[in-house]
């Protein structure tokens, strides 16, 4: 929404509401609607860190100052396209959208929930944060948009997910005071993407906020429900209407007592949350808005609330009889590749599951997850096919750099890996690949792709079909 044209097609009750909520910022706050929206990504930082992604990233980008892992890049840039996103080392997400998972501070072996999760851009950031330790419950109720959010997960690598697809009424009942850390990012009427989005200005009206409220306050007792004692609950919108923002926030202390506010972490251009847009509550100063006027970035809202006591990280490990004809094809497959690790840790032979010829790696957290709708519980680590083992796409994803022996690792300017993900077969020369034939990983800078299986000097691609570029 760059042009004054654009500017007058935001709904005049909005532009009368911003105006008595800004004052005197007001003008700045309309002047933002001139300016290009930003783009960003964010590092996958269980794969690689920050200092070496900026070594091999191919296009320049530029730090985020409220997110340590988070990069500016320009409107001319194409990151998707680049192998590095194929191999799952950032996701591209807008600047402010970032803060929310950044300000949940996520430690590995804590059970997680996202509770309205798709399309996965803050699902993958706490699932990165765990570092395959723990339990990610990742949830949204759209069929449709949670199939986003497992690919996005399958891409980031992450082996210790529950994807679900239930109502969080469901979950609340399965899982009273059972999540360490739960972030909400809540529906709401979206008016901190107008710039971004203009079909949400045009869908706006005045009386979407107090409907959007409604459901909001549902979904936060909820939340907090399955909140552990000492557990924190991190809620988060990309509106700025007060009654959805700093209201829904006083509705929740007021009717949970038990939950209390936490300061947020401070950067040029944040702003507080204001008490007179929640029924005066003085503590609601320690919420966090973010304006487009004041940062590189769309509209958003934070708030970090904890849940009174205490409670310990111990949790019940996962245990699963492991099949012996699986594990047989299993350790054949592993000793061709020279398996050593899976994401940086030992294999663990107690949390692999086979239902009909697919093959899994359970989370190790136990837990009753029957009677749920689920999409995908861990990792899915291939097919069982007549004596052999053949490999997943999200299997491939799941390891990290140094993890296996047989590797064919190219730079990432090599045209042969963009010929590679459109599922081309390729020519090996000598000396590129650690192994003279069999199942190898391709890889990027180091950084696993995908499978193939290398004769005479070429490899056959098996980068299957519905992930090519």
């Amino acid at each position: 929404m760059g042009e004054l044209s654009n500017i007058e097609m935001l709904p005049l009750p909005f532009l009368e509401r911003m105006k008595e909520m800004l004052g005197s910022e007001y003008d700045a706050f309309l002047e933002s609607y001139h300016s290009p929206r930003t783009y960003g990504l964010r590092v996958n930082t269980s794969k690689i860190s920050c200092e070496e992604f900026e070594q091999i990233v191919p296009f320049p980008v530029s730090p985020i100052p409220w997110t340590t892992n988070g990069y500016f890049y320009t409107e001319d840039i194409r990151p998707s396209r680049c192998p590095l996103y194929q191999a799952g080392l950032y996701y591209l997400q807008e600047p402010s959208a970032m803060t929310p998972a950044a300000c949940l501070p996520v430690e590995p072996g804590e059970t997680i929930l996202d509770l309205c999760a798709a399309p996965g851009g803050k699902a993958t950031a706490l699932g990165a944060a765990l570092r395959g330790e723990g339990l990610l419950i990742a949830n949204d109720i759209s069929a449709s948009r949670t199939k986003a959010l497992l690919r996005n997960l399958e891409l980031f690598g992450i082996s210790n997910s529950f994807v679900t697809n239930e109502t969080p009424a469901h979950l609340a009942e399965k899982f009273p005071e059972f999540f360490h850390k739960i972030l909400l990012d809540a529906p709401c009427s979206g008016e901190g993407m107008f710039r971004k989005e203009e079909a949400l200005a045009k869908d706006w009206t005045p009386k979407k906020s107090s409907e959007l409220a409604s459901i909001q306050r549902e979904l936060i007792l909820q939340a907090a429900d399955m909140l552990r004692p000492g557990g924190l609950l991190l809620y988060s919108t990309c509106t700025f209407a007060p009654e959805e923002d700093e209201g829904t926030i006083n509705f929740l202390l007021e009717q949970r007592t038990d939950m209390s506010l936490l300061p947020l972490p401070e950067y040029e251009g944040f702003s507080h949350g204001v008490p007179e847009w929640g029924n005066g509550n003085s503590e609601l100063t320690k919420c966090i808005r973010l304006f487009p006027h004041k940062i590189n970035g769309e509209g958003h809202f934070l708030a970090l609330l904890r849940k009174h006591g205490e409670t310990d990280c111990i949790q019940q490990p996962a245990s699963v009889r492991s099949n012996p004809d699986t594990e047989k094809w299993l350790r054949l497959f592993f000793k061709e590749i020279g398996l050593k690790s899976l994401g940086g840790k030992p294999f663990d032979w107690s949390r692999v599951e086979t239902r009909g010829d697919k093959v899994y790696y359970l989370p190790p957290v136990n837990s009753n997850f029957r009677g749920l709708t689920f999409l995908r519980n861990g990792l899915y680590l291939g097919d069982l096919k007549k004596n052999r083992f053949e490999p997943s796409q999200p299997f491939a994803l799941a390891l990290h750099k140094g993890d296996a022996e047989s590797v064919i690792s190219l730079p990432v300017e090599d045209p042969r890996l963009i010929r590679y993900l459109k599922g081309e077969t390729l020519l090996i020369e000598e000396g590129e690949s650690t192994r003279k034939k069999g199942w190898h990983l391709l890889c990027a800078e180091g950084y696993p792709l995908g499978f193939g299986k290398l004769v005479n000097g070429t490899l056959k691609n098996k980068y299957p079909a519905g992930w090519r570029v």
